[in-house]
């Protein structure tokens, strides 16, 4: 617990330190179909929920035992007072039966809990992208400077999580005597690079503070073929004493319209302790009632009263300086 609040501590202290830029996009902002998780928040004001059917099958071998069932995956994402910071609860709940090939008859035992269950915050503490309007305005004078390379798009948006995960006890899906609470922190980068190409990575430390921790990547590539389409690849690697693996990915997603948005993908790796093949559906929706905040100048309430005072002046003697007397008491333009 001690090392979960350090890193809050140290989560609130850099949004404390760090300007403000809006992050606030005009269509949905959505993790899915993918593991990893973008640099950029949803935006102030904005309640986001991401959801997904998976359907597992896993074979061990060695161990001569195989998983089938579903598993529900979800995600709820809330843009609070501050563009870059959004709070999360997110999970994983599994449903399957659990069959045992050692023995002559196949032993069946039905198993169900989550995943996975946790609540966090994630923060963008740099942004390259900020003035991307400006900096990339078009040279009227050179054609090749427009399609040069930019050695600037190699240079990430960062963001960081830190957040808890609650485990009950007897958890088949987690390591014996993990149960609980425990950390997960995250480091997540993203480049946006021309041609509708995004690349994401996510550095996760997970369930530290407990007997059994694990680390993982996850590098996912994505292409925008139109404001509607996207496909996606991924690679995640998991490393821990309880589990190891790596994952691959491919699907997509289509836009419906700009709060909603279906996706699908398969998931599979390359060895049999487990074999993994599992098939996603997912959707994603969001409550947008983000509302664009005036800059503030940083004038005080006195400054700001007398400078609309002023300003009102200004329009009444620019009114009567539109009128001109043309010396027989009548006015004209």
């Amino acid at each position: 617990m001690k090392v979960t609040k350090s890193f809050l501590f140290t989560l609130f202290t850099l949004i404390a330190f760090t300007n403000l830029h809006a992050q606030y996009t005009d269509v949905i902002n959505s993790n899915r179909p993918v593991v990893s998780q973008s640099a950029f928040a949803v935006g102030a004001g904005v309640l986001q929920f991401e959801t997904g059917l998976n359907l597992v099958n896993e074979e061990h071998t060695p161990l001569m035992y195989e998983v089938k069932g579903f598993g529900v995956d979800f995600a709820v994402r809330y843009g609070l007072f501050l563009e870059r910071l959004e709070l999360q609860l997110d999970g994983m709940y599994q449903n399957d039966t659990f069959t045992d090939n050692r023995s002559f008859i196949p032993q069946d035992s039905d198993r169900s809990n989550f995943k996975r269950f946790a609540i966090g915050a994630k923060y963008l503490i740099y942004d390259p992208y900020k003035n991307a309007e400006e900096e990339n305005k078009p040279n009227l004078y050179s054609y090749w400077a427009n399609r040069k390379f930019k050695w600037k798009n190699l240079i990430p948006a960062v963001a960081v999580y830190a957040g808890v995960n609650i485990d009950s006890k007897d958890n088949p899906y987690v390591a014996p005597d993990v149960e609980g609470i425990s950390s997960r922190v995250l480091i997540s980068t993203q480049n946006n690079f021309p041609g509708g190409w995004v690349l994401v990575m996510n550095f996760i430390k997970d369930r530290f503070g407990s007997d059994f921790y694990d680390f993982e990547y996850v590098i996912t590539l994505t292409h925008s073929f139109n404001p509607q389409w996207a496909v996606f690849g991924e690679a995640q690697g998991l490393k821990g004493d309880f589990y190891a693996d790596n994952i691959f990915r491919l699907g997509g997603a289509y836009l419906w319209n700009p709060n909603f948005q279906l996706d699908t993908a398969v998931a599979f790796n390359t060895k049999d302790t487990p074999s993994v093949l599992n098939i996603t559906l997912g959707a994603s929706y969001r409550f947008d009632w983000h509302v664009d905040k005036e800059i503030d100048n940083g004038t005080s309430a006195e400054d700001e009263a007398e400078r609309q005072s002023n300003s009102k002046k200004n329009k009444r003697k620019k009114k009567n300086n539109n009128f001109d007397d043309d010396g027989d008491g009548g006015l004209k333009l």
